[in-house]
């Protein structure tokens, strides 16, 4: 049966499609965006809490170097198969090397449903994937130089919105422990699902604006969009296995490696790669990777995860 939170999405999708007036204002989506990302923060915070943070760093190292790897790959796709400019290329592996918190969400909620359990670093692995993807597709890009605005760009990468509210959520998680959250859990984890069934709802409305694009680029942006996450997430999943997850811990890994930004790295394109394309990264991420993940790859992922540890479905 589909979760109840997809089918919101499919809702704003048809509602789209059909040329609807149905939009929400865009302080609820803002608004809904920081309940999210502080939700997901303050979960993997408290879960930080129970534990040591020395033996995270190993796995902290791993994540970073698989956000990196997936960059490299994707250029190399891009370029050579899709002949693509060498800065549309650098700007859209980036956005593939980097992860989706939409999409992280919805596997979080995909999981909990099933009372399947997953490690509390998670919420750590979002944070840290985020940057190293928009670092190394700047290089790609346009190589290091004196112009390059490196103040601008950290500042971008390092303290945009999304890392800062998940990092914040998570000290804050960490500081304040179980007991401390206790009397803000009715806001941030009991109304999650329905803040991310709105915010899913949006988001079907935006990818539906997305089609023409996909019409104009042709198959190979269809057929990136899918071989990529799937790709990345046989990558996720091994870096998974390599690092002793739990079966619940594996699938968000390949969650998270299979998803795509639409926040963080167009915002960060933006102001290092200008002369980039911005609507063909977005059409293969919105039109194509996002709802493959949500309806289709995060079973599929858990799938695999069960196969390769042997657990039980």
């Amino acid at each position: 049966m589909i979760d109840v939170v997809v089918l919101f999405f499919l809702f704003g999708l048809a509602a789209g499609l059909a040329r609807s007036d149905l939009k929400l204002p865009s302080a609820l989506y803002d608004s809904l965006s920081l309940i999210l990302l502080l939700a997901i923060g303050l979960k993997g915070g408290e879960g930080l809490a129970k534990q040591a943070l020395a033996p995270l760093l190993p796995q902290l190292g791993a994540v970073i170097l698989l956000g990196v790897a997936q960059t490299f790959i994707a250029f190399a796709i891009l370029r050579g198969l899709g002949r693509l400019g060498r800065a549309d290329a650098a700007s859209m592996a980036a956005h593939y090397g980097s992860v989706s918190v939409a999409t992280f969400a919805v596997g979080v909620n995909w999981l909990l449903v099933r009372d399947i359990e997953f490690e509390p670093q998670m919420a750590v692995f979002l944070a840290i994937m985020e940057v190293p993807a928009i670092l190394i597709g700047i290089v790609l890009a346009r190589g290091v130089s004196r112009d390059t605005d490196w103040r601008a760009l950290g500042h971008e990468a390092f303290l945009g919105k999304g890392v800062t509210l998940l990092l914040g959520g998570m000290a804050i998680g960490w500081i304040a422990g179980p007991d401390g959250l206790a009397p803000i859990k009715g806001v941030f984890f009991d109304l999650f699902k329905g803040a991310l069934a709105l915010f899913l709802l949006e988001m079907g409305l935006i990818v539906s604006r997305q089609v023409g694009e996909l019409k104009r680029r042709g198959l190979f942006i269809v057929a990136f969009g899918l071989g990529m996450p799937l790709l990345s997430a046989l990558l996720g999943l091994a870096t998974g296995l390599a690092l002793g997850l739990s079966p619940g811990g594996l699938t968000l890994l390949a969650t998270l490696a299979a998803s795509a930004s639409y926040i963080a790295v167009p915002a960060a394109m933006r102001l290092a790669v200008p002369e980039a394309n911005p609507a063909l990264s977005l059409a293969a991420v919105l039109g194509v990777t996002f709802p493959f993940n949500i309806l289709a790859g995060i079973p599929l992922y858990h799938a695999l995860a069960t196969q390769f540890t042997g657990a039980t479905p």
